[in-house]
């Protein structure tokens, strides 16, 4: 593709009412590329997940769009992101994949998700992974957020994508600093995300270490019932939505981030504490967590158990293990940057 100026379309889905890592990637891209001289705006078409009818009547909007045109001037290219934007039609379509329905992929029949509960669920899931292998093999280029989320399209969709990792929106604020007894969790609080598992450790831990916690979401008032259950006290804060400022602020000044989802897609949590020159304590099956973080160099690995990832915060207790851990992490992260995003997306 040419170097010339492009009007470029970034295709994403909102959840009415909720906000997280795939709204601040498409955003993110969008300001990347008018950076970089081109026209672009975001298209986000709102999605219920629920009820079953619902999932792919949200695929057939994306797909009655008529992108090839905005106010009667071609649109160059348009870039998808999240299920169910890929089904956008176009004539030069590129797919920056954060994540298909999990529910329906590797959640379904697990405790994550309701599909394979309700009768015709299993034909149902049929037909969504068809919907899936065409309009996402319909694409120019075909790229994943991480070497997790390309496994699952090759397992579950036969297709082959280019593994390219997004920066994060906080990269120029984010700096090393000192190495205070705390643990910072930032993250949606829902199951997945796993916080409990964070408090039910801290309990086990030495009483000197507490946690900070950012996010809000729908498991905060069962998480602040457990804190409370485990008589945790003052050693955990609950913040709720913490400005940017704030949010790098903590990343500077914690002892180490807490990062452990169930087979999470990428993690920017994880790229947002290497930023910060801070180690990650994180579980076996954290899925796109562990391209970053191997035990004992950038990090800690545990068990998915409170009392495995307790003896991984009694280690940190130990402010000098904290920062040989976190030394060389700038240096890991420092080739995910914008220029390197949009010169793949774009082909330049």
């Amino acid at each position: 593709m040419s170097k010339r100026a492009l009007r470029i379309l970034v295709c994403t889905t909102q959840v009415p009412f909720a906000r997280g890592g795939s709204e601040l990637l498409a955003e993110g891209l969008r300001d990347a590329l008018r950076a970089r001289g081109h026209e672009a705006d975001l298209v986000a078409l709102p999605f219920s997940w629920t009820p079953r009818p619902n999932i792919m009547r949200g695929a057939l909007a994306w797909r009655l769009l008529d992108l090839s045109t905005v106010e009667n001037r071609p649109v160059d290219l348009v870039i998808a992101t999240k299920f169910p934007s890929y089904a956008v039609r176009h004539p030069r379509k590129v797919v920056w994949l954060v994540h298909q329905h999990r529910q329906a992929y590797d959640w379904y029949g697990t405790a994550l998700s309701d599909w394979g509960a309700q009768p015709g669920d299993a034909e149902a899931r049929k037909a969504l992974l068809r919907l899936d292998r065409r309009t996402l093999g319909e694409a120019s280029k075909l790229f994943a957020i991480s070497r997790n989320v390309a496994g699952r399209l090759r397992r579950g969709n036969g297709l082959t994508a280019e593994t390219l990792y997004p920066p994060s929106h906080l990269e120029p604020l984010l700096t090393p600093g000192p190495f205070e007894p705390f643990i910072l969790s930032v993250a949606r609080l829902d199951a997945a995300k796993r916080v409990d598992l964070l408090l039910r450790a801290l309990a086990l831990a030495p009483a000197e270490l507490r946690a900070v916690i950012v996010g809000h979401g729908p498991e905060r008032q069962r998480l602040v019932r457990l804190a409370a259950s485990l008589r945790l006290g003052q050693r955990v804060r609950f913040t709720g939505f913490a400005p940017d400022a704030e949010v790098a602020a903590l990343y500077s000044r914690c002892r180490a981030v807490f990062y452990a989802p169930v087979d999470e897609d990428y993690g920017l949590s994880t790229i947002e504490a290497f930023h910060s020159g801070k180690p990650v304590v994180t579980t076996t099956d954290a899925g796109g967590v562990l391209e970053f973080v191997e035990d004992g160099l950038s990090g800690l690995v545990a068990r998915p158990e409170p009392e495995a990832l307790a003896r991984c915060l009694a280690a940190l207790a130990d402010e000098k293990t904290a920062r040989r851990l976190g030394q060389a992490n700038r240096q890991r992260v420092a080739a995910i940057t914008w220029d390197h995003a949009v010169a793949k997306l774009l082909g330049t």
